[in-house]
């Protein structure tokens, strides 16, 4: 069976999730209401699926990772719509480092954050690891064992660099070195690397073209020497990680010399087959010396020295072919059939959201600024209308309206103006209006008249009392004539301006 890296699961403790959440929900929901029962009972039930998927340790299977995935779906749906907070709902998440095994006295690395973003992170790292090692349970035999070990391991890969792209945002600190950046992110290159390592097994299996199989086995000797090349300086992950990562990738390096040997072979390059048989057998023979403990490469050794000593042979007796450097032979093509699974949420397929209806926060904030900048705006908008209502009323009434309107859809000529009719016609009708008509030039040159004499006692009087205030100075105690007749003066120019329009008639 082929050997694969498993992540060890982040251990937390417990947390009450209900009683915050019950709390909210009673202050921000009608008392006795349907609704307020509902996401009450939601609230309880979130908290028993957290028991479920984090308070025991986990099986390795798919049920215990449903189990999982359905937590990390229900605590990102419910992120929008609960203000988690340290001034509203308080909930503080503690967490062990999944790599370190504590001291004698000091006991194992943790860390505990009032941080929904914590608490996500935390367990999406765990339904990564849970799935490694439910992969690397398989039945690597069939294709339904191949089929499932590589989903997982693209999935975990996929997760793990989630992580790697939100986890200091989610934090707004250093994490715990488990869910770090580097960490993560060399997680998902080893994921990824082993998927690939799973579709070099299956195109072995399937015997497909030696030229695939040695583009599949080069591809996943790259990720593996990455994978090696980030972790190797660093002592965060468990110690066999590195022997295992450095084996696989010259295995992968060896099982790619060996198929594009077979291929040489089939193209009547007899020197390159040695060339890259004896390139493959050196690669082994590191491996058996320097990490037998983690890998078992017997059968594969004996294969490739097999095939080593037949193709020399062959070369001896019959072909002759020289054989070439290493250096100057071509080098092997890629190719890669793996990428990391995006997390995108629902992840579970069969995920029900306990507070389907409920309302997010911000929605619910927003749709009480729009209710209160509506009744702002109605509320402005009647005012005005009023406002107008209230100046047009005075403006009608000061014409007489509706008053003075009468109904002349009929035939006949209305009361009111036969009424004013007889009562000019007694007056002496026609002739009384052109009589006073024909006065009013005589009576305005008259009213001119009186106007100017008094406009004329007036500044005569204001001489005089000029005259008396400079004679007796400070002892002529007067108001003087300029403010005490100062209305007078202002009326008196108002009648001359309305003369001014009365004479543009006559």
């Amino acid at each position: 069976m082929a050997t694969f890296i498993s992540v060890q699961l982040k251990k937390t403790s417990e947390v009450d999730l209900a009683k915050p959440l019950v709390k909210f929900i009673q202050q921000t929901y009608p008392s006795g209401g349907e609704e307020q029962a509902q996401y009450c009972r939601a609230a309880e039930e979130l908290n028993k699926l957290r028991r479920a998927a984090l308070g025991r340790p986990l099986d390795k299977h798919e049920g215990a990772l449903e189990t999982l995935l359905r937590y990390y779906d229900q605590i990102c749906s419910i992120e929008p719509k609960f203000p988690f907070s340290e001034n509203q709902i308080c909930l503080t998440f503690t967490w062990k480092d999944a790599f370190d095994k504590g001291s004698l006295f000091g006991g194992s690395v943790k860390l505990a954050l009032a941080s929904l973003g914590y608490e996500k992170s935390c367990v999406l790292f765990n339904c990564a690891a849970l799935a490694s090692q439910i992969a690397a349970e398989q039945n690597l035999d069939n294709d339904e064992g191949l089929k499932i070990t590589a989903k997982h391991y693209q999935f975990a890969s996929g997760a793990f660099l989630h992580i790697k792209e939100t986890v200091l945002s989610a934090l707004n600190r250093e994490p715990t070195v488990d869910i770090s950046p580097d960490t993560v992110g060399t997680l998902s290159l080893i994921m990824l690397a082993q998927a690939q390592e799973v579709f070099f097994l299956k195109a072995t299996r399937d015997k497909m073209k030696d030229a695939i199989i040695a583009k599949l086995a080069n591809q996943a000797a790259d990720y593996f020497g990455d994978a090696f090349k980030q972790c190797q300086y660093k002592d965060t992950l468990p110690k066999e990680v590195f022997p295992v990562l450095a084996a696989k990738h010259c295995i992968m390096q060896a099982n790619a010399e060996y198929h594009q040997s077979i291929l040489a072979k089939q193209q009547k390059k007899f020197g390159e087959e040695i060339a890259r048989l004896q390139h493959a057998a050196e690669l082994i023979k590191t491996v058996a010396s320097r990490y037998d403990e983690y890998v078992n490469v017997k059968d594969f050794s004996d294969k490739i020295s097999r095939a080593l000593t037949a193709a020399k042979k062959d070369n001896d007796f019959i072909y002759h072919d020289r054989v070439p450097d290493l250096k100057d032979l071509d080098p092997i093509g890629k190719a890669t059939l793996v990428k990391s699974t995006p997390v995108s949420v629902p992840i579970s397929q069969k995920f029900t959201d306990l507070f389907e209806n409920m309302v997010p926060v911000s929605v619910q904030q927003s749709l009480a600024a729009y209710n209160q900048r509506k009744a702002d705006l109605v509320n402005r908008s009647i005012a005005q209308m009023r406002e107008a209502t209230t100046l047009a009323n005075g403006v009608l009434a000061s014409l007489n309206l509706p008053a003075a309107i009468e109904d002349i859809s009929g035939d006949t000529v209305p009361q009111s103006i036969l009424t004013k009719s007889t009562s000019v016609i007694e007056q002496g009708g026609i002739q009384t209006v052109d009589q006073l008509i024909k006065e009013l030039p005589e009576l305005l040159q008259r009213n001119r008249e009186i106007l100017d004499e008094s406009l004329r006692l007036l500044d005569e009087e204001e001489a005089t009392d000029n005259d008396l205030r400079a004679k007796f100075k400070e002892r002529w105690q007067r108001t003087p004539s300029n403010e005490l007749y100062k209305p007078l003066r202002a009326e008196v120019q108002i009648l001359k301006n309305s003369k001014k329009n009365v004479s543009f008639f006559f």
